[in-house]
């Protein structure tokens, strides 16, 4: 197997996303890690020498299978740049179209908000009207 990046350049973009996106999966568990590990002593070290040693394994491990996902692993790095060349493919809608349709899903919304506070209204004067609400 030939070292370095596998198919360098190709699906740049989803492998760029995924890659900083793993970092801050990483990056977010070292800090629950770290607060896990305030009060841990392992021997005389002190707990914040356990929560380095321990926050400094967990980046290096992480970050060697998150390379090793993201830019050496043939089927992971084939997937991404499939995904990529799909991507270039969708018909993405325009501004125009995105704001028109958000506006008349907002109507939509409120128009069947007051059509069910109307019917709450009607269902509520008529259930008092025979006694059964006070």
């Amino acid at each position: 197997m030939a070292s370095g990046i596998y198919k360098k350049g190709q699906g740049y973009w989803v492998r760029l996303m995924s890659a900083i996106f793993y970092g801050l999966i990483v990056f977010m568990g070292v800090i629950w890690l770290w607060a896990q590990l305030e009060t841990a002593r392992i021997g005389d070290l002190e707990p914040v020498i356990v929560q380095g040693i321990a926050a400094t394994t967990m980046i290096l491990v992480l970050g060697i299978i998150g390379y090793w996902l993201i830019g050496i692993r043939v089927k992971t790095v084939d997937f991404m740049i499939a995904t990529e060349g799909e991507m270039k493919k969708v018909n993405w809608s325009t501004r125009q179209e995105i704001t028109s349709s958000t506006i008349i899903i907002i109507g939509l919304t409120m128009l069947i908000a007051m059509l069910c506070w109307v019917f709450d209204l009607g269902f509520s004067l008529f259930f008092r009207s025979v006694g059964v609400l006070q």
